[in-house]
């Protein structure tokens, strides 16, 4: 421990050597103004030039949430706020103060006050100052002059666990770090820049960085963004509640407008100043939080920061949208008395906070879109980590209770009987004590006892069929998704892919809604370790009952049988819970069976029920191959068992077919397990022999973990290879032959190529992937 003092003191003490001889030698450090209007030389030269090298090298790994030391190269704004040795993800006792861009400070300076420091230079603005006194120029020479060896694997020295003590250097202490770590220059373990794209960069920073403003607003642009803030801002009470129910539900969407080109994306904000005047937002933890103000406004800015895969929530803004939002909570007969306070006890509580807006109002704005607020769960900050993920299956289907199911009268009355039974944990906002878990266990034990005795009154009334599963009123794909969890992140997409699964879901209004609070709305990722926690085991409750209504569409006497199966080994708590839960707890079923294999009759039946919108996106069947190459692809996809576990969870495969063109496939690994009731632990519920995969066309997931390039003629070799697995070294060859590992030469080609492509064929969807899940194998 004396050891570790004293060498700290040391290096404590060269950096502040290093300072004052940077300041000797090129000045005191003072922010600069970079901005540059778009038409200008630097500003053409930076978009056109040097932005699309930063994101295809650098924003892949510095662009998300939980980039390396929170540098976000996305933006110029990201770019100037520089690094911290904050982490954003980490075990904290006491909620801390967030560091969100854009947001929680509008000025380099006001970064530096936060503890960020520049990666540019700060000093003389010299041309020799731009490159010496500059820590992103000195990574990338670092980088190129120690390149990746001529090995398939790099060495232990290479940490890219991440969660790895971070080191985030300064320009100051950056020669030590380099003496240190010769081999970390940037990209960290990929291959270095091209001489062509070093050059660029080099030229770029020499010259000072110049990095170029927005381009001005369309005429297009400035016309929809004021008959959208126009119409959100109307003064009748049924427009505010729209407008704050709207927002809530839409704060980390990327909105767009139908006609517009692509990467055209704008963002829904609260702000201090009306429509017409320069917006100044208003920054809360969470978007039902106080805004502290008596008067505020919803209003439509540019998102400035490159689209990554990861964070991207594409959602269409146009007339048919507005026309639907005016028929569900303008037009529709209810009352607005008074409008709902911002006391954290109510806003945190959608059902007490809407409980004037009809549920079938509700409930179908979430229904039209179900994918894009499933999405939120998913690509907001809550999935990072296990800890966060662990709750569901790797794969799984998930359906929607019909709502015209209940009558609306009724279930707005039971949801407002039952307002405090389903109360969330984020009320205890973000330092909350994993005592209050106590709490929302009898809370949620009262919610469905109440929701047991409702059942029992309706028990002649309403008997479960398909016709309660929302069907998309025979247009809307969103009716049936897949979700996939790739170990501390996931993917949603519409349709039922892959085999029938495991486990499903069945999601109604009340559930729907809490999934949203719970996970997206309510989850401050900058919250204590116990805001955390409670999130996840609430999470629990939610996946159960999203299970209970699926099983309720079973016979009776199968119902249990099949929760047992789902919860094998499970803590004795849940088994006891779930075992507990009485007959009258589901709905009665009147669905008819003529196999004693009522799961898998079922996910037939439902198959059937929603063929008109089932998308095809994801269907090898309906792709241009070959029946030789179909076959081949399928047989790849049915590989399962043990012998999949030495596979990684995302594979991006390009297939170069007989005809000469090439495909994307995505292969997933699905992980089999006794049950997802672990907190910390997923290896002692893991069972191999019940892995499998998931092959399809196109991408599937924003962290792929290694790129395959194969043949049609080497497929059968390929999957003959991958049903053989039995050790590390087989997986190891199989790479040498099919794999472009991190460290190939190949490697940032096949990139570019993979973003072409999926930008070529999703261009609303696609984003940038996220790369700081490769693997190093």
């Amino acid at each position: 421990m004396m050891y570790k003092l004293l060498f700290l003191l040391f290096l404590t003490g060269c950096t502040a050597i290093a300072v004052k001889q940077f300041d000797a030698e090129y000045g005191l450090p003072q922010t600069q103004n970079r901005i540059v209007d778009a038409s200008t030389t630097d500003g053409e030269f930076y978009y056109h030039q040097i932005k699309p090298i930063l994101d295809n090298r650098c924003v892949v790994c510095h662009g998300c949430y939980d980039a390396p030391c929170q540098l976000k190269l996305s933006s110029p704004e990201g770019i100037d706020r520089g690094l911290t040795t904050q982490k954003f993800f980490t075990g904290r006792l006491l909620a801390a103060e967030p560091t969100r861009l854009f947001e929680d400070a509008q000025t380099t300076e006001e970064w530096r006050q936060k503890g960020f420091n520049t990666v540019l230079n700060e000093r003389q603005q010299t041309q020799e100052a731009n490159l010496q006194a500059g820590l992103l120029y000195k990574m990338l020479e670092l980088k190129k002059n120690n390149p990746l060896v001529n090995e398939d694997v790099l060495t232990e020295d290479y940490d890219f666990s991440l969660n790895r003590n971070q080191i985030c250097p300064t320009i100051e202490s950056y020669n030590n770090f380099a003496t240190d770590h010769p081999n970390w220059g940037m990209p960290f373990g990929l291959p270095s820049l091209s001489d062509d794209e070093f050059t660029k960069i080099e030229s770029w920073l020499e010259n000072g960085a110049k990095m170029s403003a927005p381009s001005p607003l369309t005429p297009f642009q400035k016309q929809q963004i004021d008959h959208w803030e126009s119409f959100l801002n109307k003064n009748s009470n049924k427009h505010k509640l729209m407008s704050r129910y709207v927002y809530e539900h839409l704060f980390l969407t990327h909105l767009y407008f139908d006609t517009e080109p692509e990467e055209k994306f704008f963002t829904i904000v609260r702000s201090k100043t009306p429509p017409g005047q320069q917006v100044q937002r208003i920054a809360t933890r969470r978007p039902y939080d106080d805004p502290q103000t008596d008067s505020f406004y919803y209003r439509i800015i540019r998102e400035k920061a490159t689209i990554l895969d990861k964070t991207h929530i594409p959602y269409r803004m146009d007339k048919a949208r507005m026309q639907r939002w005016q028929d569900l909570f303008i037009d529709t007969d209810f009352q607005i008395e008074s409008l709902p306070s911002y006391q954290v006890d109510i806003a945190a509580n959608p059902f007490i906070t809407f409980r004037d807006i009809p549920p079938s109002s509700r409930y179908q704005f979430l229904l039209d879109d179900a994918q894009t607020f499933i999405m939120g769960f998913i690509k907001g900050a809550v999935c990072r980590g296990e800890v966060a993920l662990n709750v569901i299956d790797d794969r799984f289907w998930v359906f929607f209770t019909k709502p015209s199911m209940l009558p609306n009268e009724l279930l707005s009355d039971f949801l407002a009987e039952q307002s405090g039974n389903l109360r969330l944990p984020s009320e205890q906002e973000s330092s909350a004590s994993i005592l209050t878990w106590l709490k929302y266990s009898e809370l949620q034990n009262n919610y469905f006892d109440a929701k047991s005795e409702e059942i029992d009154d309706l028990l002649v009334q309403y008997r479960l069929s398909l016709d309660s599963i929302w069907d998309g009123d025979n247009s809307n794909t969103n009716a049936a998704l897949t979700i996939f969890r790739h170990s501390d992140n996931a993917s949603v997409v519409q349709g039922l892919v892959g085999k029938p699964p495991k486990t499903a879901w069945v999601i109604s209004y009340p559930l729907f809604e809490r999934i949203h609070y719970l996970l997206v709305a309510g989850f401050d990722p900058f919250g204590n370790v116990g805001h955390q926690l409670m999130t996840r085991l609430y999470m629990d409750f939610l996946r159960i009952e999203g299970e209970f209504n699926f099983v309720s569409f079973l016979p009776p006497e199968n119902r249990f049988e099949v929760l047992s199966y789902w919860y094998r080994g499970a803590d004795e708590d849940i088994k006891k819970y779930v075992a507990a839960m009485p007959e009258h707890a589901f709905f009665p079923s009147s669905v008819e069976y003529k196999t004693t294999n009522y799961k898998q009759e079922f996910f037939q039946q439902v198959q059937q029920y929603l063929t008109p919108v089932l998308s095809e996106q994801y269907d090898i069947a309906a792709q241009d191959l070959t029946d030789q190459e179909k076959i081949a692809l399928n047989r790849l996809g049915n590989v399962t068992g043990s012998k999949t576990a030495f596979l990684p969870e995302v594979v991006f495969i390009r297939f170069l077919a007989l005809d000469g063109k090439e495909h994307f496939y995505t292969l997933i690994h699905n992980k089999g397990y006794a049950n997802v009731t672990s907190l910390f632990n997923d290896d002692e519920n893991r069972l191999p022999n019940e892995d499998d995969l998931t092959l399809v066309p196109g991408f599937i997931g924003s962290y792929p973990n290694v790129f395959w390039d194969v043949k049609s003629t080497e497929l059968d070799d390929l999957t003959s290879r991958v049903e053989t697995l039995s050790s590390e070294d087989d997986y190891h060859k199989l790479l040498d032959l099919y794999g472009v590992r991190r460290t190939s030469g190949q490697f940032w080609a096949l990139s570019d190529q993979a973003h072409e492509i999926s930008k070529q064929n999703n261009p609303i969807e696609a984003g940038l992937f996220d790369y700081n899940r490769l693997e190093n194998r």
